[in-house]
This record gives structure tokens, C-alpha cells and sequence, in this order.
């Protein structure tokens, strides 16, 4: 499935929750399937800036798509991040760099997010279009 596939996909799901607090609840169990990140990848580098909580995000390239990685120390947080690695990891990075993070704004999460959050998306979607911006020149 590419970006958009994935994110119709996404938007469907939450439509089935009636309110905010399902929708939390959705997104915290995505961040709870994460596989574990290894200690190793949570360097300072990996560190996303920007964000309130401890958000590490590891990326590698594998034969032509961008994998990606992540962990956080807060719940909610980690979901978020585990939205991204749903929308984008195993897309080419020119997928990821054509993809319209801005609607993502179509899930309503911003809006509910603290101001501090939502500015954690931005940071997390800038973080990993850098990525593919790097794995991209080097193809």
C-alpha cells in the first residue's frame, strides 16, 4: 500500500471510535505494538528535537524503501510516533518525500493534542522526511 492507501486506512479506523478518549486509547495501543528499539539506536542523534517527551527515531535504508524505528518515554507520544512508522516506513523515500503529512491534520489529532504535542508531529514528520531527503541523495 502506498502513502495514501495507508492513510485511508488510517482515517477509517478512527471513524469507527465515537469519541477522543477511544481514539487515545487507539493510538497509545499502536505505540504499545512498537517493537522494542534497541539501546543502541537511542542516541542523541536519534533524539527527535522538539519534542516534550523522549522520542528516538532510527531509520535505515532496505533495497530501495526507508525502514523506520522508533521509541518514546511517554505513551501518547509513542503512539503518535507509531502513526508515522504506519504511514511511512517501507515507502520509497520519494513516496515519503511526495507525501502530504498535512493530511494528516484529517485525523482530527492536532486539533485534541496540547499545543506541545501537535508541535511533536511537525517535529517527528520534518525528522523523517530528512531521512529519506539523505537516503534519496544517495540512491
Amino acid at each position: 500500500m502506498n502513502y495514501e492507501e495507508r492513510l485511508q486506512d488510517l482515517l477509517d479506523e478512527l471513524d469507527l471510535f465515537q469519541d477522543w478518549t477511544e481514539r487515545y486509547e487507539y493510538i497509545i495501543s499502536l505505540g504499545k505494538k512498537l517493537p522494542r528499539l534497541d539501546e543502541a539506536c537511542k542516541t542523541e542523534d536519534s533524539l527527535i528535537k522538539g519534542c516534550q517527551s523522549r522520542v528516538w527515531l532510527h531509520t535505515e535504508p532496505d533495497n530501495g524503501v526507508l525502514k523506520l524505528y522508533a521509541d518514546s518515554d511517554s505513551l501518547i507520544t509513542k503512539g503518535l510516533i507509531a502513526v508515522f512508522i504506519r504511514l511511512l516506513s517501507g515507502l520509497p523515500p520519494e513516496e515519503i518525500l511526495k507525501a502530504d503529512m498535512s493530511k494528516l491534520d484529517k485525523t482530527g489529532l492536532k486539533d485534541h493534542l496540547a499545543p506541545t504535542r501537535a508541535n511533536a508531529l511537525n517535529s517527528m514528520a520534518v525528522q523523517i522526511k530528512q531521512a529519506a531527503m539523505k537516503m534519496a541523495e544517495h540512491h
